[in-house]
């Protein structure tokens, strides 16, 4: 058996989520791994037989995604020639980490496909949403990747086809300590307007990972380096808490590792809006900008002990043998 594996390259939640899945299936058929999209910053221990352009979003440096930033490095001759290039007949199954081109190919070609991702779970009726309702943001995350079957992870088993977060096992073995600092990882923020906001806390030790820097360095009581996967857990695995955006991957992984966590969703990014619902439905705190007008907040934060508790088990492997037991014989059909 045959299996593509494509996987979104927008950020590194979907990599993360792919150094556990991939082995997972490699121990059950053959696997090649596709991966599209430009603003990912970890390198998978595997081969990726597919490198593609996609569709990525634009990080801006205000808190946001840059939506113009967004649609110039798009063009759609070049996304119809990645979705009519792939060679989805060459395989049997063709499983889906919200990655648009293979989604498309398998579309247009009448392929299955099964959707394997944080965002379908995001969408499932019995989610938590936001009281702010953003139809572009809906119809984005509904036909973005489209697939036949789909099945997701989100921060609670909100329905059957709803599992926890698959946690990377170079998580899950890591010691665990406190040694008084804070980590920080909001890339859609520049270095500047970070140590504008966190010099206000002068008593607190914050490590920034910065998207925006490729040289380290330090200014009062801030230290910012480039984003490096190794000191990135490792500092949140000692750190007091943790400060992001409301991605999926690293919010689960500091609740993982019994942190505290407070989250910043970005703007015109849907999917971090109906996370920060679910979290803060779970006790997380959320605000919407890293403004003044929200210091009593962070500060409340970082004077709390309290770590929302969460059960996250080690069974990615259970969950891909049960969907290829699935739908492994429906490809051979």
């Amino acid at each position: 058996m045959k299996i593509l594996y494509a996987v979104q390259g927008t950020g590194n939640g979907h990599l993360s989520r792919a150094m556990d899945v991939v082995p997972c299936l490699q121990r059950r058929a053959a696997v090649d791994v596709l991966v599209s999209g430009i603003q990912a910053d970890l390198v998978l221990p595997f081969p990726v037989k597919y490198r593609m352009h996609g569709l990525s979003f634009i990080f801006g440096k205000k808190g946001g995604v840059d939506l113009w930033k967004t649609f110039m490095s798009s063009t759609v001759r070049r996304l119809v020639q990645e979705v009519s290039s792939l060679p989805i007949e060459d395989y049997d199954l063709v499983i889906n980490d919200f990655e648009p081109i293979s989604a498309w190919a398998c579309n247009t070609r009448e392929k299955a496909c099964v959707g394997l991702s944080h965002q379908v779970a995001t969408m499932d009726p019995l989610a938590p949403k936001p009281k702010d309702q953003d139809m572009l943001g809906k119809l984005i995350m509904r036909y973005y990747a489209p697939a036949t079957t789909n099945y997701g992870f989100h921060f609670k088993r909100y329905s059957e086809r709803i599992f926890t977060p698959v946690i990377r096992q170079q998580v899950r073995q890591l010691d665990v300590a406190d040694k008084g600092h804070y980590t920080v990882y909001l890339p859609a923020y520049d270095d500047a307007r970070l140590l504008k906001h966190l010099m206000r806390f002068p008593d607190i030790r914050w490590e920034v990972f910065s998207k925006h820097n490729k040289t380290p360095f330090e200014m009062r009581n801030v230290r910012v380096q480039p984003i490096d996967n190794d000191s990135f857990i490792q500092s949140m695995a000692t750190s007091s808490g943790v400060l992001c955006g409301a991605g999926f991957e690293t919010p689960a992984e500091a609740l993982f590792l019994q942190k505290k966590l407070l989250v910043v969703p970005m703007k015109n990014q849907y999917e971090q809006h109906l996370n920060a619902a679910a979290l803060e439905e779970m006790g997380v705190p959320v605000i919407k900008n890293l403004k003044s007008k929200h210091d009593d907040t962070i500060a409340a934060w970082l004077n709390s002990k309290q770590v929302v508790t969460v059960d996250y088990p080690d069974c990615t492997q259970e969950i891909v043998d049960n969907i290829l037991e699935t739908h492994v014989s429906k490809a051979f059909a």
